[in-house]
């Protein structure tokens, strides 16, 4: 741990303000670091992903003696040296060839973590389209059953979810939207034993063309970097860890008004409680066509008599 010390000046003091919890937090720095023993092809994947997150990255140019499941303590200096929250480290050996670690932090601390290994890459070199505006936020697409069902495929969503959410926005404007990142997976199996699918990481960049319509006609081509994942070894959070991480401030709880709820898509709905009517006097509309006929009208009136003749002589 960085030794606490009282700020000299005000720039000093400034810096410090900056690294204090906030109500609602920024865009969180990811660091990219390369361990003892890296191959080329997981370097040039490491650039590409540094690539997607500027301007909030720090990407380390030197090796470093990094094993992130074995001990945690050189990642965490990192951390709270350059007040990051994020990070994914590269290594390379003959058991786990090509490998990405991806490690996210809590209070300078490694909250949780995943190893996938890269099984087939392409990188954004080979693809002939626009590079990538630096801050840009992307549209993020999950497809497969398994993100919303299988554990592990649940950490893998909030994981890249929050490696690439980026500044918090009211506004968009739609020229905005430039690339997608869409992340796919077959279903997994709940036996242990077989292996699990790989993840799929494409990105693509759009295209607004004009349609008949105020909205414009959207085409995807695909910008790369192209990377498939292999599911290695998974550290998840505590549980203890993970509730103080996930509290929220008071100031951030929606106010709670009597009758009124928001449902999953956002809308607000609200419950009136009414007294118990009597329908049977409800005034209703007079349509023309709905009214009965003087034939009708007789007709009625002679059934009825005949049923109170019918009643009569029982009585009688």
């Amino acid at each position: 741990m960085l030794r606490q010390v009282k700020p000299k000046n005000a720039r000093t003091k400034r810096v410090m303000d900056k690294r204090e919890p906030k109500v609602v937090e920024g865009a969180k720095i990811a660091l990219f670091l390369r361990g003892n023993a890296t191959s080329q092809l997981v370097v040039d994947a490491l650039h590409d992903l540094y690539a997607l997150k500027k301007p909030f990255a720090v990407n380390f140019q030197k090796k470093n003696p990094i094993l992130p499941f074995e001990d945690s303590s050189s990642l965490e200096f990192f951390s709270e040296k350059n007040d990051a929250g994020l990070a994914v480290c590269a290594t390379h050996n003959k058991k786990r060839p090509h490998n990405l670690a991806w490690i996210r932090f809590f209070d300078y601390h490694v909250l949780d973590m995943i190893e996938l290994g890269i099984v087939d890459y392409k990188p954004i070199s080979s693809f002939h389209t626009v590079p990538i505006v630096p801050g840009t936020k992307p549209m993020m697409l999950f497809q497969g059953p398994s993100f919303d069902s299988h554990p592990v495929f649940r950490h893998v969503k909030s994981l890249f979810l929050d490696f690439f959410r980026g500044e918090p926005i009211q506004k968009l404007d739609s020229a905005g939207l430039s690339y997608v990142i869409v992340v796919s997976a077959g279903e997994a199996s709940d036996d242990e034993t077989q292996a699990l699918p790989k993840v799929n990481f494409r990105v693509y960049s759009t295209k607004l063309l004009k349609s008949n319509t105020n909205l414009p006609r959207v085409e995807l081509e695909e910008m790369g970097p192209r990377l498939d994942f292999s599911i290695r070894r998974v550290q998840a959070a505590q549980a203890d860890v993970l509730g103080e991480a996930l509290k929220k401030p008071k100031t951030q709880e929606p106010k709670t008004k009597k009758n009124v709820d928001v449902d999953l898509v956002g809308n607000k709905v609200g419950r009136v409680h009414v007294d118990q009517q009597d329908l049977s006097n409800l005034q209703t509309r007079k349509m023309k066509g709905l009214k009965r006929s003087a034939a009708e009208e007789e007709e009625e009136e002679e059934e009825s008599e005949v049923e109170d003749e019918d009643v009569v002589s029982d009585v009688e």
